[in-house]
């Protein structure tokens, strides 16, 4: 089973589904913006991406400028303020069993199909 944390109004998003598509049936489509991962889960996520979890968040954001640039927060709190405003989370996330790859550039999922 491969999981996709997705939006469907991001083109980098709607292009890895596309290539999930193509090589696997078995995809489970979670649009995160109405399907809030809990703090728990998305600390799953970040540690299966071997990221911090400010390497996850969108700066490019409204709510990030208006709220949280410039501003020095722990893990947990960067990960507690992606789950109250999960625009702040960077996409798309492709899950596979204890691995995960942000698709950044979309090419870079397919290492999850081997």
């Amino acid at each position: 089973m491969i999981q996709i944390l997705h939006n469907p109004r991001c083109a980098k998003s709607r292009e890895t589904l596309k290539l999930l598509q193509a090589s696997s049936t078995d995809i489970e489509i979670i649009e995160y913006l109405k399907d809030v991962p809990t703090v728990p889960n998305l600390e799953g996520i970040i540690n299966k991406l071997g990221i911090k979890p400010i390497d996850l968040v969108r700066r490019g954001e409204a709510i990030f400028k208006e709220q949280f640039k410039g501003k020095s927060l722990t893990d947990r709190e960067w990960v507690e303020a992606m789950v109250e405003y999960p625009k702040l989370i960077e996409r798309p996330i492709v899950i596979k069993g204890d691995k995960a790859e942000l698709g950044r550039p979309p090419e870079r999922v397919l290492s999850l199909l081997k």
